[in-house]
């Protein structure tokens, strides 16, 4: 957060509702696939001086709010993810038992989460093509395996994605027949699990989270897809249920990007969603080298960097972007520490 002004409240307020919209309930991934509101305008320097205090207050809160949005590229690995989930959802459709499922798998800030909630994304607004006006369906279901998670935690998260009450008497059983029948009946296709990584075949409870998962799959009619950090080097692909889940399930890798034209094509895709009033494009792809050298190649933390030196820009009344903003922007521990030292001077 910058120190240079105070964010307007209506923004704050905002922020605290956007926040209280997870994926991980229904209403929640229905509010994420409306589509996002457009950028707002940018106002020439004539427009903007015409407009009175309440007016320019209102102007940057929007600007704001629309930097502070988590802008999707589609990167290759979103496009690829996209593409093996929508064959495997096709290939598993008049599968019986055995269906096949998909694991992607990386260093945490390389897309994992958005590359399947992508895959979701396109997979039910399909499904409301094929069917209008089905409110009924529940095409996709999105939960997060909790830190720790024991199997009756993982039934109670599908369970709350779907508006279930949980009741203190209930045992697991009672909430797997449970969520079964709701996703059985609303036509569930796609499940996706994230936060994978959570899970330790070497313990009791993250085995019987794994068998949990393997028996909600084998009675949900439905592809399953899984997401967490660095999965092959875990116990999950090891012993009796680490080879049931290695023979049934495709891995798709997820890494930095390498300073290429994609990499370049990222910033500038991200540049070009800027809104700022004084801001000279180009600028960004003049520092795309730099970028990447200080994110190490995560778009995680190109994103964060970009969209965090825009919000200064405006807080500032600088509104625009220079080398020196982009290094006032501290990043997760992972990219600072990897990126070399990087000058504070210069534009």
């Amino acid at each position: 957060m910058s120190d240079n002004g105070p964010i307007p409240g209506g923004f704050l307020e905002g922020a605290e509702e956007e926040a209280g919209r997870y994926l991980t309930t229904v209403d929640g991934w229905r509010h994420f696939l409306c589509e996002e509101p457009p950028a707002p305008a940018l106002l020439s320097a004539k427009e903007y001086a015409q407009l009175s205090p309440s007016e320019k207050e209102l102007d940057e809160e929007n600007r704001l709010d629309h930097h502070a949005r988590l802008l999707v590229v589609a990167t290759s690995t979103v496009r690829h993810t996209v593409t093996c989930g929508r064959r495997l959802v096709l290939l598993n459709r008049h599968a019986i038992s055995a269906r096949r499922g998909l694991i992607v798998s990386g260093p945490a800030g390389t897309g994992k989460t958005i590359a399947i909630t992508q895959l979701g994304r396109s997979h039910e607004l399909l499904d409301r093509a094929r069917h209008p006006g089905r409110a009924e369906r529940i095409p996709v279901v999105y939960i997060t395996v909790p830190p720790a998670a024991t199997a009756r935690m993982v039934a109670a998260e599908f369970a709350r994605f779907l508006g279930l009450p949980v009741r203190r008497p209930w045992n697991i059983t009672d909430i797997i027949e449970a969520v079964v029948g709701v996703c059985t009946d609303a036509r569930t296709g796609l499940v996706l699990v994230d936060e994978l990584h959570n899970i330790s075949l070497t313990t009791r409870h993250g085995a019987e989270v794994a068998d949990t998962l393997k028996y909600f799959s084998e009675r949900i009619p439905a592809t399953f897809v899984y997401a967490g950090i660095n999965i092959e080097q875990t116990t999950l692909l090891s012993g009796t249920r680490g080879a049931q889940i290695a023979g049934r399930f495709t891995l798709l890798p997820t890494h930095p990007f390498p300073y290429s034209t994609e990499w370049k094509g990222l910033v500038a895709a991200l540049e070009n969603t800027l809104v700022l009033r004084k801001h000279t494009p180009g600028t960004l792809a003049i520092l795309d080298r730099y970028l990447h050298e200080r994110t190490g190649g995560m778009i995680g933390a190109l994103s964060h960097q970009i969209r965090g030196a825009a919000i200064d820009a405006i807080l500032s009344g600088t509104e625009k972007i220079t080398r020196r903003s982009l290094a006032a922007v501290p990043l997760d521990f992972t990219a600072e520490s990897s990126s070399p030292a990087v000058p504070r001077g210069g534009q």
